[in-house]
């Protein structure tokens, strides 16, 4: 037995494991169980090119767990090593000082991973002690064990083993005893371990015998080795593509379509990527996708590689050309990683157009779940955007689909307004907004279905790529004013009258719905007498800063609505000729003094109208102020009494409500009184 100290001190190595290779705990299993894995592919070459001549027999590798010795122990019948191969890869790390090391080969990640012995002292990270037991596949090679307790000191002697293979054996430390229970080995090797190309072997396969789980005499094989993305698409059939999909996913749904990527040069790229279906009532979820490098997991946040917008994609990415820091835990950056990024956009761009030319039919059919996808590419890459735009579909409330240029030639003629704007009216809600629809529908417009999580940014997105363009919910404004043919004709009510209707009007409209405005308008006889609308401005604000914290001001505000009262309808005249009849006597006192009060104020803003502030006298600056008290407090007896009239008139209560109830805005104790008051108003 030989003993030695492997050149660097406990407080060098160690900062060095932990902040330069295995921030990630758990990551020393990948490590270990991956080195194994290079171990056996080494021998199955070696056999392939004759260079080996004896038999490979079973070369599965084994993880095993003794609770009671507390060792975690990982097994491979691979090429193994001799003892001059375990001085040169476990201890050449002493070879110059560590920091020595790494920084001769920051540059070279491949040159660093599976040499040198680096993989191999993660394992310290869990560990007090760790033995390597080894026999070379060289015959005639002698077995050698090599033991070090994590400090500079390490032993090597020759031992017995029958079987040429390493076996890594970790005395796990105490605080670290959840790495010895099943279930988070097998945790591990799910994640890490899930497709690496040799078979990996923990404890057996269990069934249900006498009310509880036994083992069989079959090994637990955790991973697949020959994962769809290995094959060449020419050998998968589609169901060999959803299988694939499902052992990734499991609880997922069927995804829309698939795209395979297989490249060898200038760079090596194969993967498998999913465009899943997305519920719109869900938060659109990201680090879906996985990046392998030679089938061994490294990370599933892979913005480096994809854009933004695929990493709603799910799915499997596989390339050695992805540079890596040295433990495989995250991505640098290099030209490599530019090139594939540009490829996979490419790639999934052509076979979106593929599928769109060859058969639109179905692309119609997916198009709801992939919209989002689409969206969000062209709100968010240029490039994108350009290949995307032939492609892109709305949809209208009749569940028809158009491209940009059959929508423009679609609504062209009957949807420019006055100033030569295209004006798209869209719906958010088809149920909740059907009457607005159906109006719409009558004068021949085509409402669009805008009801996904990206359509607000995506609407102001088309207004700012085509200006002479506009895009307005179909409860934005009435008709009229929506589509502007010809200058709308005013209202024939008078300032005065309006002011008087107001607030009969105003004194049933909800007081904790939102803030509502009463706006008077001339919309023919044939038209709603009570129309309720929202804001386009402010609407879209609110909806952008539910998904924009940057936009709170908007988001604190409340809904704000505006009640349209059509003056050429008979019932609001009939409302008007009411209001006249029973309140013009006991408003034309009130009149009288507000024409008197404003006479007298007008003369004498008129007397000091040439004077500066200073010049004016303060006894006309007082009963100035006097002046506008007085009217102040005239207005407000007469709002209220005009309020207290309209709370009491049943017809105006009814107009507001069926507004509200067009709008989805009536419910509760208010949607209540309106029933009983329509079964009263029917008797």
């Amino acid at each position: 037995m030989t003993t030695g100290k492997i050149g660097v001190s406990t407080k060098d190595l160690f900062p060095i494991i932990k902040k330069f290779l295995y921030s990630d705990h758990d990551i020393f299993l990948r490590e270990i169980v991956s080195n194994a894995v290079d171990a056996t592919q080494k021998l199955k070459v070696l056999a392939s090119s004759g260079e080996y001549s004896g038999e490979l027999g079973e070369v599965k590798i084994r993880v095993k767990a003794d609770k009671e010795a507390g060792t975690l122990t990982v097994s491979d019948r691979g090429i193994g090593m001799t003892r001059d191969e375990v001085e040169k890869y476990i201890n050449q790390i002493a070879f110059s000082g560590a920091e020595e090391f790494l920084e001769k080969h920051k540059d070279d990640a491949a040159t660093i991973i599976g040499h040198f012995g680096l993989g191999f002292y993660s394992a310290f990270m869990v560990s007090s002690r760790v033995d390597i037991v080894t026999r070379s596949y060289k015959e005639g090679a002698q077995a050698v064990k090599w033991s070090c307790n994590g400090d500079p000191e390490y032993t090597l002697e020759d031992v017995e083993k029958e079987e040429r293979g390493t076996d890594i054996v970790m005395h796990i430390n105490e605080e670290d005893k959840d790495f010895l229970e099943e279930n988070k080995i097998s945790e591990l090797l799910n994640k890490y371990c899930k497709f690496l190309p040799v078979e990996i072997v923990f404890g057996k396969k269990k069934e249900w015998k006498e009310g509880k789980q036994v083992d069989t005499d079959e090994d637990n094989v955790i991973n697949d080795v020959n994962p769809a993305w290995t094959r060449k698409p020419s050998d998968l059939k589609e169901e060999d593509y959803l299988n694939f999909y499902h052992q990734l996913y499991p609880m997922a749904e069927d995804p829309l379509f698939h795209i395979h990527l297989n490249v060898d040069y200038p760079f090596n790229l194969t993967g498998i990527l999913y465009f899943p279906k997305i519920n719109n009532k869900f938060e659109i979820q990201k680090n879906k996708i996985q990046l392998y490098s030679n089938q061994v997991y490294v990370t599933d946040s892979v913005e480096g590689i994809v854009p933004e917008y695929l990493t709603l994609l799910h799915g499997v990415i596989d390339s050695p050309d992805i540079p890596l820091n040295v433990s495989r835990s995250y991505l640098q950056s290099d030209r490599n990683v530019k090139k594939i990024s540009n490829h996979i956009t490419k790639k999934v761009a052509d076979s979106l157009s593929d599928i769109f030319t060859n058969n639109r039919v179905d692309y119609e059919k997916k198009w709801d779940d992939l919209k989002v996808f689409i969206q969000y590419g062209m709100l968010t890459d240029e490039k994108f955007a350009e290949r995307a735009d032939s492609i892109f579909l709305f949809k209208d409330t009749d569940g028809k689909y158009f491209t940009f240029e059959e929508y423009d030639n679609l609504v062209n003629t009957n949807q420019t307004d006055k100033d030569k704007n295209l004006v798209s009216l869209y719906a958010t809600d088809a149920t909740e907004q059907f009457s607005y629809i159906e109006r719409a529908k009558a004068k021949g417009y085509n409402v669009l279905l805008m009801d996904g999580q990206l359509d607000t940014h995506f609407i102001n997105y088309l207004e700012q790529k085509h200006t002479d363009h506009k895009y307005l919910r179909v409860d934005a404004d009435v008709l009229e004013k929506l589509i502007q043919k010809e200058d709308v004709r005013k209202t024939e009510l008078s300032e005065a009258e309006q002011e008087e209707l107001r607030p009969v009007f105003t004194s049933q409209l909800p007081k904790d719905n939102g803030m509502f405005f009463v706006n008077f308008e001339a919309l023919g006889e044939d038209g709603d007498p009570v129309v309720v609308t929202r804001s386009e401005f402010m609407r879209r604000m609110k909806e952008m800063a539910a998904m924009n914290p940057g936009m709170g001001f908007y988001g604190a505000m409340g809904d704000q609505y505006t009640l349209v009262v059509n003056t050429d309808h008979k019932l609001v005249k009939g409302v008007l000729e009411s209001e006249r009849h029973e309140m013009t006597s006991k408003l034309e006192p009130i009149n009288f003094e507000i024409r008197e009060i404003e006479g007298k104020k007008t003369e004498l803003e008129e007397l000091n109208k040439d004077r500066k502030d200073e010049e004016i006298p303060q006894v006309d600056k007082d009963r100035l102020k006097e002046f506008n008290e007085k009217l102040d407090s005239m207005r407000k007896q007469k709002e209220s009494l005009l309020e207290e009239y309209g709370k009491e008139n049943k017809i105006v209560g009814q107009l507001i409500d069926l507004a509200l109830l067009a709008n989805g805005l009536l419910k509760g104790e208010a949607l209540n009184n309106f029933v009983k008051r329509s079964v009263e108003l029917i008797k």
